[in-house]
């Protein structure tokens, strides 16, 4: 029992020596900038900053078997450089059948840009390649599919109007809206 007692007592006294730090002087100690609580209010803020702005810069449509997109305007800020478009084709028809896309022009030019669109072939996601009318596009889908493409905002001109459509052939009629710059 002795040396049971013995063997505790040094196990302890090694433990206690190697734990023990060196005492830290006021001088060393630096304070805290912010607390954790507080650091994380301030990321929580700004990730809800950058996720409005995002949401500000970004849209999302929908397009079906029926060929209807689910909105008639898409706005876009003026204060985006860049503003994102979101395609869903929400029907189950393939791309070769029932295939979306979406072209933005301006009005005026919608309906030679359209002709033009159709033959250049779905090859080329019945988009001309290299149209300077075209100001944005995005890829052709069929149903399940989504895609996202970029708008330059810049390529936008005060005083004109602009339209987003469909460019798959007979689709313009009934897939086709107003794009509205906001500020």
């Amino acid at each position: 029992m002795k040396t049971y007692l013995a063997m505790i007592s040094a196990a302890v006294l090694g433990l206690a020596a190697c734990s023990q730090e060196s005492p830290k002087s006021a001088e060393t100690t630096a304070p805290a900038a912010e607390s954790p609580a507080s650091a994380a209010t301030a990321a929580s803020a700004e990730t809800a900053s950058v996720a409005a702005a995002d949401a500000a810069c970004s849209t999302v449509v929908e397009s079906d078997d029926a060929m209807k997109f689910n909105v008639s305007e898409i706005n876009i800020s003026k204060a985006c450089p860049q503003f994102s478009i979101t395609l869903k084709h929400v029907g189950k028809m393939p791309k070769a059948a029932m295939g979306h896309n979406i072209v933005i022009s301006k009005a005026e030019d919608v309906d030679a840009v359209v002709k033009e669109s159709a033959a250049a072939g779905a090859d080329n996601e019945f988009v001309k390649t290299d149209d300077a009318r075209v100001i944005a596009h995005s890829s052709l889908i069929g149903g399940g599919e989504e895609t996202t493409f970029t708008v330059d905002t810049g390529k936008f001109a005060a005083g004109n109007q602009y339209e987003f459509f469909c460019s798959f052939p007979g689709h313009v009629a009934m897939m086709r809206g107003k794009v509205n710059l906001t500020e």
